[in-house]
């Protein structure tokens, strides 16, 4: 059965751990520098995005959940930027700020898609000289203010020093039975007991159990680990191996990775992190949210930068990956799959036409319909239709051949047939998106257009290809062979 992806907007999730704000210069490269081997770049355009914890609370945000957010920063500008980025993208932002500290920053150069380098500003929280002592105090106050009222909690640890009492925190949550996710850091597992999930790399996790030469012996270590820390679940992400599940007293789940091009690992582990608790929150069992997750990571993978991934875009990497039934399809079984598009969030666009002998003008027409929405049908008018509109000589191919072409072109979905002259009550049930039609239609003037719009939808009118019609191409295959019977006449 093919994996849903539920509403996302009641999942309340408390996000705590380190907070960084995230710079990005962008600009081309076209010679080296004459001061030393390295690359000149020419700085043309700079963004700022948060990291961290932040941007855990941004994917959250992202997918529609409700997120809070508790973390330490300076009273600086850095801070000022982060909290208003955060705010204006759906976080509720609950800061700890720190005079004569520091935000945490992160400043990335790069060209052509590509990171040249990173310039780290940061002093960190961990006050070893017992300065700030009293911030840990106020960041567990900003906490509990906030336990109540969320369904799950995710702490995000970078070690930079707000974690440092975690042990603490953890049991007040599960006081409070709430689900409790963590992405850990680090040498000394054994802060983060009792927590419901894990979720380390595999260079995370064998750096606390050790290597491990195959997936057995992965298994095994990570079920030792789970009772050890009294775990719920442990997912490990492998990188190009994907990602393994393991819960306790359940088999472990292995799932390949779906990255096909990855352009920047920044912010993937947070964007996993988050796809499992907006998951969980709502109800789903930990292996589903897994592979939600695995989904989530494959999109962000593909971006630069700390990215987030969308319902939409999680819909869109679903479909995808499945089985979509494509091709010649019957009236009945298309209303279904119109209706099952548009409750993934696409966008379906329909045209319609005799479609005798397909040209270069139709293909073109066809591909910008395409290009408009995600899916295209195009309906096609019967034989007898076909000879009541052009005249009892057409159409030179059977409806069948025609719909078989049309079917073979990779920018068409679904290919029906209608049997009136006009398609408007195929239209009229389908109810698409967009209905579209070329040459010099009029938008009032089209069939269905009326049906179209009552339902929301939009009646456009493209451009034709010039010198492309099949009653040309047929006016000139006759031209041709009158001018070789003449000759052979002549002869």
């Amino acid at each position: 059965m093919q994996l849903m992806i539920p509403d996302f907007s009641c999942a309340k999730i408390l996000v705590v751990g380190d907070l960084m704000l995230d710079r990005y210069w962008h600009g081309p490269t076209s010679r080296i520098s004459p001061e030393a081997p390295v690359p000149v770049v020419k700085i043309e355009e700079s963004e700022e995005r948060a990291g961290g914890a932040g941007n855990v609370a941004y994917n959250i945000a992202a997918l529609n959940g409700t997120p809070s957010l508790v973390g330490l920063t300076g009273q600086d500008e850095s801070a000022k930027i982060l909290k208003n980025r955060l705010s204006h993208q759906g976080v509720n932002c609950h800061f700890v700020e720190l005079a004569g500290c520091t935000t945490i920053t992160k400043l990335r150069v790069l060209s052509r898609h590509q990171q040249l380098i990173r310039l780290d500003f940061e002093d960190g929280f961990l006050f070893d000289n017992g300065e700030h002592s009293e911030s840990g105090e106020h960041l567990l106050q900003a906490y509990q203010s906030q336990l109540d009222a969320h369904d799950l909690i995710v702490f995000s640890d970078y070690q930079k020093g707000t974690l440092r009492d975690l042990p603490r925190l953890i049991s007040l949550a599960k006081e409070q039975g709430k689900t409790v996710i963590i992405d850990p850091k680090g040498n000394d597992f054994s802060i983060y007991r009792g927590a419901s999930m894990l979720t380390p790399n595999l260079s995370e996790f064998e750096a606390i159990v050790g290597y491990c030469e195959n997936d057995e012996q992965l298994i095994e270590k990570a079920e030792q680990l789970c009772q050890t820390l009294q775990l719920d679940a442990l997912l490990i992400t492998r990188s190009e191996k994907g990602m393994t599940l393991i819960q306790a007293d359940k088999q472990a789940v292995h799932l390949p990775t779906r990255a096909r091009d990855v352009y920047d690992v920044t912010g993937g582990g947070d964007t996993v992190i988050a796809t499992l608790a907006v998951s969980i929150a709502v109800g789903m069992n930990m292996v589903d949210a897994t592979k939600l997750a695995n989904l989530a990571a494959s999109v962000v993978l593909g971006k630069v930068g700390t990215a987030t991934v969308t319902v939409h875009e999680l819909r869109t990497a679903m479909r995808q990956l499945s089985d979509i039934e494509q091709g010649i399809i019957t009236e009945d079984r298309l209303i279904a799959l119109v209706s099952d598009a548009k409750n993934h969030g696409e966008k379906v666009i329909m045209t319609n036409g005799c479609f005798d002998i397909l040209h270069a003008g139709h293909v073109t027409y066809l591909e910008q319909a395409k290009s408009l929405g995600d899916r295209l049908i195009v309906a096609v008018n019967d034989d007898d239709s076909v000879k009541r509109i052009k005249g009892p000589e057409r159409p030179v191919n059977t409806m069948n051949r025609r719909m078989q072409v049309l079917a073979g072109l990779s920018c068409v979905d679904w290919v029906v047939p209608f049997y009136e002259d006009t398609p408007t009550r195929l239209i009229c049930n389908l109810s698409p998106s967009v209905l579209v039609k070329g040459g010099d239609n009029k938008v009032d003037n089209i069939p269905g257009g009326d049906c179209v719009k009552e339902q929301g939808g939009e009646v456009l009118v493209m451009e034709s290809v010039d010198n492309c019609s099949t009653t040309g191409l047929i006016r000139s295959i006759r031209s041709a062979d009158e001018s070789v019977e003449n000759k052979k006449e002549e002869e």
